[in-house]
């Protein structure tokens, strides 16, 4: 979708929510706090976005939904949950359930479950098993192949939707050798079954999300027909790890956002707080904090922005980048969020009060990021598995890789170029050849900055060449990771997989990942960004961050580059956008701050 037009469909989006801090507004803070305190789920607000078409952005096009490309549902979540990430994971989970038919399911298929979508037919999707967690390959569900058909039997739990929806998409067991083709996936609709034959499982309560339906399905021995079979028998697991990969790079709307609304409302309080005669923001300790916070917003955005785009540019390459995002950004924003809380001091514990009582809750329900749909050490364990192939290709490519790498990057990073249609089925479980672009093409992306640097005024040329130094220095990383990861092969042989030490090896390759993301980012969206991005200051400061964690006592940033730095927070907030590359419109604010804040 063209930028101007995603910013058009936000913008009608927002206007249509309104103002959050408004009790009057369809999503407000206020309605929002209150079904939280009674864990109540927000069954008026999903009604309501499902009216609106919010689903239908993750629905094929072809077969009857609005789906152009993925940016689109992705940012329409982040919009939801910057209000409500218990809103926005309910109303997503039917468009992840759906993925398995769109990844495999035939053009009858697609149609009927898109048609019964917009008709408002719920989906959960039934992955994970109350004994086995993440270990598919040990799922007990069995699909036993009889006449016509197949009757299910098993259980299902820590399932999204389980007790609301319609129709659950089921991952069983169809054969009895045990391997990776032993699993099949059917689409059950419980409306049809008999009469207890599916037993929906106590909700369970939980520490963030408070109002979200989690709870699971028993089922007994119920029959469902050839036709609920998605893909073919046996295909199961590969489906579902290639579904898996889109809800990993979606799901980092929810952390993002949280942190969002976060930086939002501690901005409410430092702008007009004043101590010893000058506001909050102004104070050196806390501006420094709000502006990292802020850097490490813009990093998580970038991950997300490359890895999003990627389902479509490069999908062969979705279980690198999708693992990193899952892995590092909520990773990240977990403890920047925390971060935050420092500055509001205080005001953090008032759970009750209408402006920040939501920045606990967001704190809680940000958590959700971390475990759903693989948490970290399943995405950490995914990316050691494939680290000592992406780590030689990183290190040894030839000109011709890298220079094809460069090219794919500018569309994976340039929020102005368009996208190639949505194809999740050309997704891979593994990246073939050990293939990164996103590292591949940021020794290119670096020397632009320099070229920029040469064309710069003096403070942006200075700012500029020490971001191409520290980019250098964290991409050389990478040679430290491949001597580092081929030694623990070598000494550890077979346990290589098992070694905690991969797990570490890991994240410091996602880290190195998000620094190229956030070089690419400058480069090849600074001519789609408005004003006041790009900024070398903001491009500085991200990597000065993901440098402090290498190195955590060491800066690159002046004081003129945080103030710099404040001067876009400020802008932004001031200017009611979202604190991402896009600065998509947000609702005109019309409630009195003051009187809220008080």
């Amino acid at each position: 979708m063209p930028k101007a037009d995603l910013t058009a469909l936000a913008a009608r989006l927002e206007a249509h929510l309104g103002d959050p801090h408004d009790p009057a507004s369809r999503m407000s803070f206020s309605e929002i706090l209150d079904q939280d305190e009674r864990e109540e789920y927000p069954y008026a607000f999903v009604n309501m976005l499902r009216h609106w078409g919010v689903p239908e952005y993750a629905l094929p096009g072809e077969q009857g939904g609005r789906a152009g490309d993925v940016e689109a549902e992705f940012n329409l979540v982040r919009l939801i949950a910057r209000r409500d990430p218990t809103t926005a994971t309910a109303l997503v989970i039917t468009n992840l359930a759906f993925m398995p038919v769109w990844i495999a399911g035939s053009d009858a298929q697609k149609r009927v479950v898109v048609d019964a979508v917009k008709r408002g037919t719920r989906l959960s999707w039934g992955l994970s098993e109350r004994a086995y967690g993440s270990d598919l390959l040990a799922n007990a569900m069995t699909a036993r192949k009889v006449d016509g058909g197949y009757r299910l039997s098993g259980e299902k739990w820590l399932i999204g939707n389980a007790t609301w929806s319609d129709a659950v998409v089921v991952f069983a067991r169809t054969g009895e050798r045990p391997g990776p083709a032993a699993f099949s996936i059917f689409l059950l609709e419980k409306r049809d079954t008999p009469a207890g034959s599916v037993r929906e499982l106590p909700r369970e309560k939980l520490h963030g999300l408070r109002g979200m339906d989690i709870s699971g399905v028993a089922v007994d021995d119920v029959f469902v027909p050839d036709s609920a079979l998605i893909g073919a028998e046996g295909q199961g697991l590969e489906i579902a790890l290639k579904a898996t990969q889109t809800a990993r790079a979606q799901i980092s709307s929810i952390a993002l956002s949280a942190v969002d609304t976060g930086l939002r409302l501690t901005l409410d309080f430092t702008e007009e707080r004043v101590i010893l005669g000058r506001p909050v923001s102004d104070i050196p300790y806390s501006r420094r904090q709000l502006t990292e916070v802020f850097a490490d917003l813009m990093v998580a955005d970038a991950v997300s922005l490359g890895a999003v785009r990627g389902l479509q540019a490069a999908p062969e390459q979705a279980s690198v980048s999708s693992s990193v995002t899952k892995y590092f950004v909520p990773t990240l924003l977990e403890r920047t969020m925390s971060q935050l809380s420092v500055v509001l001091g205080a005001r953090f514990f008032l759970r009750g009060h209408p402006h920040y009582g939501m920045f606990q809750k967001l704190l809680r329900d940000l958590l959700v990021a971390n475990f759903a749909d693989g948490n970290t050490v399943v995405n950490l364990r995914n990316l050691g598995a494939q680290l000592p192939q992406l780590l030689a290709t990183a290190t040894t490519s030839d000109p011709d890789t890298r220079r094809a790498a460069a090219e794919r990057a500018a569309v994976l990073y340039g929020m102005d170029r368009e996208l190639p249609p949505y194809e999740p089925w050309k997704q891979e479980l593994s990246s073939r050849g050990g293939k990164d672009d996103t590292l591949l093409a940021a020794p290119d992306a670096v020397l632009v900055l320099r070229e920029l640097a040469d064309g710069a005024r003096e403070s942006e040329r200075d700012r500029l060449l020490r971001a191409a130094d520290v980019a250098d220095e964290l991409l050389a990383h990478t040679g430290v990771l491949r001597e580092r990861c081929e030694k623990l092969r070598v000494h550890l042989g077979r346990e290589f997989g098992q070694a905690a030490e991969l797990f570490d090896l890991a994240k410091e390759y996602s880290l190195v990942h998000a620094a190229a993301a956030c070089v690419l980012a400058y480069v090849h969206s600074r001519d789609a960004l408005v004003d006041p991005l790009p900024s070398d200051a903001v491009l500085l400061l991200q990597l000065e961050r993901l440098r402090r964690q290498l190195r955590p006592h060491e800066s690159v940033s002046d004081q003129s580059v945080i103030d710099d730095v404040m001067r876009v927070v400020r802008h932004l907030h001031q200017e009611n956008r979202l604190f991402s590359h896009a600065q998509l419109p947000l609702a005109e604010r019309t409630a009195d701050l003051a009187a809220a804040r008080t």
